[in-house]
């Protein structure tokens, strides 16, 4: 959460002063001290001052002619500026300046206002003797006789270097949070406003593939494969700057690795397909570890499409997953285009790929092979990779921790089906979306699914809806005009007995957008472009 900026400038001003507090009480202190030596050896007050300026070393206190040059230095000046007495009286004191404050006429420009109006405070760089910087509180002070003629100044000098520091930490602290914050606001907002054009993409997919009983044509089937990569290069795009900023929460349960690269063979398998691949796979009897099923599958998947894309067609892909000594290892080699020795350090960093010339370039942004990296090293493994140089293939090897095999054994595994019951059919929906393609495609969808589909597309004309149809569940966009999904949600709930059930489909996805969703009594957060199976079952759940 980004800092409030002005209990920021109150604690600023509060250690300041507390700084402030402490060294006048050092200083009284010293001055005490003085008093009692006075009442000690009979001292009078000049002698009494001299003694005090002399012993103060927090300060560097000095004397100007009116010229500026040095006349006095007491101990405080000696060692916050380097210089002893003896090297510095007599010296102009536009030694202690940098030389462009020398050219800009700092200087004389400082004693003149101090003559003038009888005191000058600054703060700014000055020098030291050896050549660094510090950060200075510079008080000017005119010193005039009784006469009133200026026989100098009086110079005090603090050095507030560790201030500085902090208030510049401080500062840049606050300026990574804002940033982080400014970022997650992009991310969510990139999210939505892909995530929504793509929704009606993916809804008429889906409802060609309802209607047509003969097979599928060439070009739905390329369609549908450059969607999914879309789809797939936005969640991975998400999921970095997710996993970056420590959004993702792994969800470790004992399972067995042999599942996990089943699942991703068959997510893997379009593209493994259409490039003509042979695929083999060599898995020991059992390969326990404890981890997020969907995400240790979406590492082994990245990999397979990792490999499927610099493997040219017809080419070969070899899945390896073996237990050694407490881990458990899954490698996946290929006989691609291998890697080349300057580039391997680099597979795994963001955005980073190899050149690749136009006719075999592969397409993606660099995402994939980041993401497997982060989301292994989630688990507590490690992933590596390895080539013998361009054309010769690679070998990509994740090392997880080994579980002990009766966890494994002993979960339950359950695989939830998804296939819409039959005698569900004719549930009232109400579908809300500001979005004209998307509705639409969605209520084709559901009415050739036997749904029965009222639609709106705000707020209002949802609640005009409502007075004349009583939905038993209400699939709401969340970001609608007029009033958001979490209003239009509680008015529903407000005014129909039994109220429906609210499903949540919006662009919007963070773990904040769907802890808010699940506060304002929605059942479920579906992410557009909608997983038409778990909309499906959403709605026949009850």
């Amino acid at each position: 959460m980004t800092e409030d900026p002005k209990p920021n400038r109150l604690q600023r001003h509060a250690d300041a002063l507390e700084v402030e507090i402490e060294h006048h009480r050092e200083t009284e202190a010293n001055l005490r001290s003085l008093l009692d030596l006075q009442e000690k050896r009979g001292d009078d007050s000049e002698t009494l001052f001299k003694l005090f300026v002399e012993s103060v070393q927090d300060y560097a206190i000095f004397m100007l002619d009116p010229r500026g040059h040095v006349a006095s230095w007491n101990r405080g000046a000696q060692r916050i500026k380097g210089y002893a007495p003896q090297e510095i009286i007599g010296r102009h004191f536009s030694t202690f300046y940098p030389e462009s404050d020398i050219q800009a006429g700092k200087c004389e420009m400082e004693l003149e206002v101090a003559g003038r109006e009888g005191r000058f405070e600054d703060e700014g760089w000055r020098l030291r003797k050896d050549g660094s910087r510090f950060w200075a509180n510079v008080v000017i002070s005119a010193v005039r006789g009784e006469d009133g003629v200026l026989i100098g100044f009086s110079k005090v000098t603090r050095d507030l270097t560790d201030r500085r520091r902090a208030e510049e930490e401080r500062a840049a602290r606050i300026a990574a949070e804002q940033a982080n914050q400014t970022k997650d606001q992009f991310m969510a907002m990139l999210g939505h406003e892909l995530r929504n054009p793509l929704a009606p993409i993916v809804t008429a997919l889906e409802l060609i593939k309802l209607q047509r009983d003969e097979g599928l044509t060439r070009e739905y089937e390329i369609i549908e494969r450059q969607v999914r990569h879309m789809m797939q290069l936005l969640e991975d795009l998400l999921d970095v700057s997710r996993v970056a900023r420590g959004k993702v929460e792994i969800r470790r349960e004992p399972l067995d690795m042999r599942t996990v690269v089943t699942k991703a063979i068959e997510i893997s398998s379009p593209l493994l397909e259409h490039r003509r691949h042979t695929l083999a796979v060599e898995l020991d009897e059992a390969l326990p570890v404890t981890g997020d099923e969907a995400r240790l599958t979406q590492i082994i998947s990245n990999l397979l499409t990792n490999a499927a894309k610099y493997t040219e067609p017809e080419g070969e892909i070899r899945v390896r997953g073996v237990v050694e000594g407490k881990a458990v290892v899954v490698s996946v080699q290929d006989t691609g285009t291998g890697i080349a020795p300057d580039f391997l350090p680099h597979v795994f960093d963001l955005f980073a790929q190899a050149y690749q010339t136009p006719e075999r370039s592969a397409g993606g942004l660099g995402l994939g092979l980041t993401l497997v990296r982060q989301l292994t090293g989630l688990h507590g493994g490690a992933v590596s990779a390895a080539s013998l140089g361009e054309g010769h293939g690679s070998t990509f090897t994740v090392e997880l921790p080994k579980a002990e095999a009766a966890q494994v054994a002993a979960k339950a595994r359950s695989n939830p089906d998804l296939a819409i019951a039959e005698h569900r059919r004719g549930r009232r929906v109400l579908l809300v979306d500001d979005n004209d393609d998307a509705r639409e495609m969605l209520e084709m969808m559901l009415s050739s699914l036997g749904f029965t589909v009222e639609t709106a597309a705000d707020g209002p004309a949802a609640l005009a809806v409502v007075e004349r149809f009583h939905p038993e569940v209400a699939v709401l966009d969340i970001g609608l005009p007029v009033m958001d999904g979490f209003e239009l949600g509680a008015q529903l709930r407000a005014r129909l007995s039994p109220p429906p059930r609210l499903i949540a489909l919006t662009g919007y996805g963070q773990k904040s957008d769907r802890e808010r969703s699940a506060e304002a009594g929605f059942a479920l957060h579906l992410v557009k472009p909608v997983d038409v199976k778990r909309l499906l079952a959403a709605i026949d759940e009850n």
